[in-house]
């Protein structure tokens, strides 16, 4: 007989059985429900609403369905629905009437509210603790490579020279955001909704700052209506699960360009690389592959329950069974990815020659020649303009900037007329010096510049605040 059946004069079809139930996914929030059920349980005790005998049945009945579940001996029953009303079936099985007092003040829509807020939050701390690890490599590579050079990009055409180790903190940057987003999202589940009953609270005196404190929760609720219907944690979650994906995505971009023949600018490890199955010599990107695909399942994830909630009337709705697949599937598959992405980064292999190779082409020195110009009177755009000239000039005759003889350097300025004349001279011996590619990053010395000694300075920034970070990602 289902729990609820009392008001029903047929048994429901089998066929909505199978669409009704959830327990063949719900099952997996069993800790949470029974852990949510043992601090309501003692509660009902103190506040004197059941006996503390009964009580004490029910904690232990709990904690043996705990253990059965553990070690595989509980099969649980398409019958019963979901988890909640599966543990409240065996409860009641196992100690008899008392069983079928653990329900007094609470419904399932505030049980459901309770145990994803106490799973979310879980996961939500396993995550961040993948990402601190993440962080701790990103430092660890710029530091080894403070004063590697390799070309920036825009519109992926090369721009001007950066150091390694400046371009890898720019990721450090983002998975920074992503720590402190999900922070924040914690903080707003950490909120205890038991209590709220179906929508409108209960007649019992139920102690819920009790409950809060016995679940490790820092607030309860405000609103019956709102603990029962909301699901904004789940979203925010989502949400910010699909901006650390993205930043996945576009480092994984990166990681399979660098290791193409065109590129070869790292070597990954054998260990996180595939072969083909015809051809012989391939070592294909596949992680880095399908972290990049996996992005548009946790987009999926966001879009689906978004989709579920953008139409529902207060409270609960029975659209809301639909929240945990998404749920799940955004939390593993993040953590899935953060657990592959980061040895694949640890043991990835930079080719230094190549980088700095790499950066020599394109006149990546070109603004710097400008620059060069400035300093010496110009304005910024006549001196822009004399630099593009000779941009120009040398790709006529097959030749980079710093190979110019010092006449041909002079003649660039003719491009502006008479008044080029005057300019001539200004250019110098010295200018050679200012298009090494080792000068022109160690010039940019801005806080936040690709300088190997601000690059060395943010790295030390970046362990201060894994060091800090440590100590309240495990709340």
């Amino acid at each position: 007989m289902k729990l609820w059946g009392g008001r029903f004069q047929k048994d429901t079809d089998r066929r909505v059985e199978d669409f009704h139930s959830s327990i063949h996914f719900d099952q997996r929030l069993y800790r949470y429900d029974i852990q949510g059920s043992i601090a309501h349980a003692r509660m009902l005790a103190e506040q004197g609403i059941i006996g503390k005998t009964e009580a004490q049945q029910i904690i232990a009945g709990l904690q043996s369905i705990l253990e059965d579940i553990e070690t595989g001996k509980i099969e649980f029953s398409q019958d019963a629905e979901d988890i909640h009303m599966n543990i409240e079936t065996l409860l009641t099985s196992r100690i008899g009437s008392a069983g079928k007092k653990l329900h007094t003040g609470r419904s399932r829509n505030d049980q459901v509210a309770l145990d994803t807020r106490l799973f979310l939050k879980a996961e939500i701390t396993k995550i961040r603790q993948l990402l601190l690890a993440l962080l701790e490599v990103l430092v660890n590579k710029a530091a080894e490579h403070t004063g590697t050079i390799m070309p920036g990009y825009t519109h992926l055409q090369i721009a001007q020279p950066v150091t390694l180790g400046h371009h890898l903190l720019a990721y450090f940057e983002m998975f920074k955001r992503d720590l402190e987003r999900l922070g924040n999202c914690y903080d707003r589940t950490d909120v205890m909704p038991l209590g709220a009953g179906a929508l409108a609270g209960t007649t019992f005196p139920l102690d819920r700052e009790m409950v809060a404190r016995e679940l490790g929760f820092a607030h309860v609720t405000e609103n019956s209506l709102d603990s029962v219907s909301d699901r904004d944690y789940q979203i925010e979650f989502l949400s910010a699960a699909s901006l650390l994906m993205m930043h996945l995505s576009r480092f994984c971009e990166e990681i399979i360009l660098w290791s193409s023949q065109e590129f070869a600018f790292v070597e990954l490890d054998d260990a996180y690389s595939t072969g083909s199955s015809i051809m012989p010599q391939k070592k294909n990107p596949d992680v880095a592959e399908l972290i990049r695909g996996k992005t548009g399942r946790v987009y999926g994830d966001l879009f689906s329950l978004l989709t579920v909630m953008k139409g529902l009337p207060l409270a609960y709705n029975k659209d809301m069974q639909e929240d945990k697949e998404a749920l799940f599937d955004g939390v593993d598959t993040v953590a899935k990815c953060l657990l592959t992405f980061t040895p694949m980064l640890s043991t990835m292999t930079f080719k230094k020659e190549r980088l700095v190779q790499a950066a020599a082409q394109g006149y990546s020195n070109a603004t710097d020649l400008a620059d060069y110009l400035v300093i010496k009177g110009l304005g910024f755009r006549d001196a822009h303009h004399v630099a593009g000239h000779l941009v120009n000039y040398c790709l006529r005759c097959g030749k980079p900037l710093e190979d110019l003889s010092l006449e041909e350097m002079r003649q660039g300025c003719l491009v502006l007329g008479e008044q080029g004349q005057k300019w001539q001279e200004a250019i110098a011996e010295d200018v050679y010096e200012t298009l090494k590619l080792e000068t022109i990053v160690g010039r940019r010395q801005t806080y936040g510049g690709t300088a190997p000694y601000q690059v060395a300075k943010a790295v030390e920034r970046a362990r201060q605040y894994i060091k800090e970070s440590g100590r309240f990602a495990q709340p």
